[in-house]
């Protein structure tokens, strides 16, 4: 059994459900900014085992109470193992709550439930709160200062460093940049979706290179037998030669 076994229990999942049936982004451009995200913290912290990264996963933060509960479009354990979950129930993760919340505005949200998000991942732990508009390219950062949230003057947001993660970000006047702690930038989404068709082609090209070799081994391997075979009737043709008292290799 695995240490996120227990996770995975029929009755937990039944009273702290994985899914309200609502879809995770409204329009492609979310989508596309939420996947580049998840997967550009994942690929930084590839190599570390306590860093869990999740999008559109459910997070109850107190036992008992399911109706507690939000889904952050990409979130961030720092002290929690990789591993698939249901959801994070916080109390069976050693009471350790995302520390880094990213939500992608979307023209269906409205100001009222972003500032009921706000209140919530005050409430409930939250050290760094990333909020983008992607549509409008704005963005606010707000950092925990004892038990609040306080938004980053916009000034210091141009050029920003996750004070837990590392994870450097740029503010253009067009965009939004992420990068590795390596100064690696995040792949954006199309350019995933290229890299993924051109591992494919890749392995398709490996994979054809590979059969053609095979076939020509096996013409080699034929033409081996064959060269065996003639060399053998040779040899025959020799001893039966020698039998009629003529030296075959007087013939000429």
């Amino acid at each position: 059994m695995t240490q996120l076994a227990h996770l995975w229990d029929e009755k937990l999942t039944a009273l702290y459900p994985d899914t309200d049936g609502e879809s995770m982004a409204e329009n492609t451009l979310q989508f596309e900014w939420i996947v580049t995200i998840k997967l550009g913290l994942e690929a930084a912290f590839q190599h570390r085992e306590d860093v869990f990264v999740a999008g559109d996963l459910f997070w109850y933060p107190v036992e008992h109470h399911p109706e507690i509960r939000l889904a952050p479009d990409v979130m961030a354990v720092v002290g929690r193992p990789k591993g698939h979950r249901p959801s994070y129930m916080q109390w069976l993760e050693n009471d350790i709550p995302p520390q880094v919340v990213f939500e992608i505005i979307s023209p269906g949200n409205r100001a009222g439930e972003m500032k009921r998000k706000l209140v919530f991942y005050e409430r409930y732990g939250v050290q760094e709160y990333y909020m983008y508009h992607a549509e409008r390219n704005r963005l606010k950062i707000y950092v925990r200062q004892q038990d609040r949230l306080l938004q980053v003057p916009e000034e210091q947001t141009y050029e920003w460093q996750s004070p837990l993660l590392g994870i450097p970000l740029r503010w253009t006047a067009k965009t939004l940049e992420l990068y590795e702690p390596d100064g690696k930038p995040f792949a954006g989404y199309k350019e995933i979706v290229a890299a993924k068709h051109r591992a494919d082609e890749a392995e398709a090209q490996a994979a054809k290179a590979e059969r053609y070799a095979e076939r020509a081994i096996n013409r080699a391997e034929r033409a081996e037998d064959r060269a065996d075979q003639a060399e053998s009737r040779a040899e025959k043709l020799a001893q039966q030669l020698r039998t009629l008292g003529i030296d075959p290799d007087a013939i000429y």
